[in-house]
């Protein structure tokens, strides 16, 4: 009996398994749908991603004042290749000067009016710095960096904020710029406000790789 109820929650798991790495969100509800990029993903055939229904793609560039995604400058040269439209994310380090943080992403990203609006990441909570005083500086440092950016984008940034940073800083609701939320399946509502960007899923399997994608969709 044993065996057999382990044999059936395993086949169940595979069900659900296959069903996940196949599912993203309808494309009468969100017409435009692309993927989130980076080194975790190897070397992506962008031509494959955009026949997996790809739209668009975020490529990730840096993070904090030194950090520099491995894959950056070959994927940002493949996604221009590939004719895709695209825009960058940098992962965001509290810890950090934002004026630090800054000459790294500028260092790094093109100045390009063609590209999307650039995101920053938000996931790493200023209580892991150790530091209340950067605790308490880190909406007016975070607001630094934005404008230094958007200074060198010539386009406001899209805020990619975890569930755990919003619940953590509230600054959904304090800076106003465009909202890219997280939520695997279910629509993401801890912004308190509607959001542009939704990671819907980190399950989907296409033909760009052997990796699951980090699907994204846009409010329309």
């Amino acid at each position: 009996m044993e065996v057999l109820l382990l044999l059936a929650l395993v086949g169940l798991a595979a069900v659900l398994w296959f069903r996940a790495s196949g599912w993203q969100p309808s494309r009468a509800e969100f017409p435009m749908q692309g993927a989130l990029i980076g080194a975790e993903d190897g070397a992506v055939d962008f031509n494959a991603l955009r026949a997996t229904g790809a739209d668009f793609v975020y490529i990730e560039a840096s993070q904090g004042s030194e950090g520099r995604d491995a894959m950056f400058p070959r994927n940002l040269a493949a996604v221009t290749d590939a004719g895709l439209p695209h825009g960058v994310v940098h992962t965001y380090d509290p810890c950090v000067p934002a004026g630090r943080q800054a000459a790294n992403f500028v260092t790094i990203v093109p100045r390009d009016p063609e590209m999307l609006p650039p995101a920053i990441a938000l996931s790493k909570l200023a209580s892991e710095c150790g530091d209340p005083i950067v605790e308490a500086g880190l909406e007016s440092e975070l607001t630094t960096f934005i404008n230094q950016v958007e200074g060198h984008a010539g386009q406001p940034v899209v805020l990619k904020i975890s569930a755990e940073f919003e619940a953590e800083h509230g600054i959904a609701t304090r800076i106003e710029r465009n909202l890219w939320l997280e939520r695997d399946f279910v629509q993401p509502d801890y912004g308190g406000r509607p959001w542009t960007l939704w990671s819907a899923t980190s399950y989907l399997r296409g033909e760009s790789g052997s990796a699951a994608l980090r699907w994204v969709v846009v409010q329309p």
